[in-house]
């Protein structure tokens, strides 16, 4: 299922342009004249690979009597209530009206998420009426211009959050069904030890900022120049995927463009290139972020690194020009430190050591995507887990809701790559995201899941298996 998108605004701003832009026919009526739109129309959207449903709606009217207006008003207010996100449209050459003003404060009062967007920004003549949107108080305006499709990759980023948040809320769907059922994900037993398929290619991808050395360490692994390289940052645009071997085992490896803060990233073609990389990460089973050891462990490098847990990728740290660094043992201490801090959500993330120009220390890196690989897709028996549930609980009880105990039933693996648990419980929706932090590190501490995300959900509920394990003992 797609999320849906409603486009509101005052009349006139370009809502059934844009609405026409994205469904890539004109389905609205287009007209110079305000209030052609009466009835909201809803069109299946698309840009790029990111696809949902989109909704035209009625210029927004200040009317509250049984007038057209006010009926009109209404229509609108129930797409707003229906959809997952508004986008709010401005007319950028006419800057911010006390209309806008006015429905920016119904907006915020709605508990639809909204992006704010000027339209008709084609050429900079809408600029100073996207600055003057600021004071609208919802964040950074989109620069659009509906009529000749500027800024779509803009919205294509302001979208994906609520694509991936749907796509999240479904497979914890499927998985609270299948738990349910007492079904596991289709070929999957924990209680079956996992053995590589050693027919697929092991996919692995090289991110990191500009210039770290990406393409030389590719070099250097596959044993020839297949990358172009140079000092110059920014060589590599796409992401090449370079089919491989290594001890007898089929490899696919993906060397991508420098993701830079998005700030930095202006060209079309390099906002391209950072959609690629971010594909490519989809694609990956291990994902190696590459580290420029001279310089410091910046911003955009924990950005990546956040990207990567989110899509649930095996990850590990390769630091590069080793050679360089004067004292390794004490950089090395404050680089274990640094991710330890910044990224608590994945912590034992491992790093290796490296000099791609000269090839030393490289050795080590494919052992351990190859171990990071094995991590990713683990299994944990069930009866492993209860012991561990049992005894974790022990230690440290979740806290009271409203003075009665929270009680964990049942736990099992329902799914790896990357390993995912359903832990059982009454009051499922009472236990805090602290306990949770506190189950998942105590998992990874015990089964040795280092640097690998995991997937922690609490389910409402009886054992599901109860009844089974009974059947059993009966025969």
């Amino acid at each position: 299922m797609s999320f849906k998108l409603a486009i509101v605004g005052r009349p006139n701003v370009g809502k059934s342009t844009l609405f026409n832009r994205l469904v890539g026919k004109k389905l609205a009526l287009v007209d110079d004249t305000p209030g052609v739109t009466r009835d909201r129309q809803e069109g299946e959207g698309r840009i790029a690979d990111l696809e949902f449903t989109i909704i035209d709606t009625a210029g927004l009217e200040e009317a509250t009597d049984d007038s057209l207006e006010a009926r009109m008003r209404r229509q609108t207010d129930a797409a707003i209530a229906e959809a997952d996100v508004c986008l709010f449209l401005i007319d950028a050459r006419a800057g911010v009206t006390p209309l806008d003003s006015r429905f920016a404060q119904i907006l915020r009062r709605a508990q639809t998420p909204v992006i704010l967007a000027a339209n008709k920004c084609e050429g900079g003549g809408g600029e100073a009426g996207r600055m003057e949107a600021y004071e609208l108080g919802m964040g950074t305006p989109l620069s659009l211009s509906a009529e000749h499709g500027q800024g779509l990759d803009e919205l294509y980023d302001a979208l994906l959050p609520f694509a991936n948040r749907i796509e999240d809320d479904e497979a914890e769907q499927a998985i609270a069904e299948a738990l349910a059922e007492g079904e596991m994900e289709e070929g999957f037993d924990p209680d079956t030890p996992y053995e590589p398929d050693l027919e697929a290619p092991l996919r692995i991808a090289m991110v990191g900022r500009p210039n770290v050395g990406k393409s030389t360490l590719v070099n250097h692994m596959i044993g020839e120049d297949r990358m172009l390289t140079g000092p110059e940052a920014g060589i590599t645009r796409d992401s090449i995927g370079i089919e491989w071997e290594w001890r007898g085992r089929r490899v696919k490896l993906f060397d991508t463009a420098g993701m830079r803060r998005r700030a930095r990233v202006t060209q079309k073609l390099e906002k391209l290139s950072v959609a690629d990389t971010l594909r490519a990460i989809r694609f990956a089973e291990v994902v190696v972020l590459v580290l420029d050891a001279t310089m410091p462990f910046e911003r955009q490098d924990l950005h990546i690194a956040d990207l990567v847990e989110q899509e649930g990728r095996a990850f590990l740290v390769a630091v590069n020009k080793w050679d360089l660094v004067e004292e390794p043992q004490e950089k090395l201490r404050e680089l274990k430190e640094e991710l330890e801090r910044l990224l608590p959500q994945v912590r034992g993330i491992p790093i290796v050591t490296l000099s791609a120009l000269t090839g030393r220390g490289a050795q080590k890196l494919m052992p351990e995507i190859e171990r990071m690989h094995k991590l990713w897709n683990a299994r944990v028996s069930t009866a492993r887990l209860n012991r561990w549930l049992t005894q974790t609980v022990s230690h440290h009880q979740p806290p009271a809701a409203k003075g009665r105990p929270v009680n964990l039933k049942y736990m099992s693996q329902v799914k790896s790559r990357p390993p995912t648990f359903a832990v059982f419980s009454s009051r499922a929706d009472e236990v805090p995201t602290s306990y949770k932090r506190y189950l998942v590190n105590a998992l990874r501490e015990t089964f040795k899941l280092p640097g690998v995300p995991i997937r922690l959900f609490m389910r409402k509920g009886a054992n599901p298996y109860a009844n089974k394990a009974g059947k059993r003992k009966i025969h």
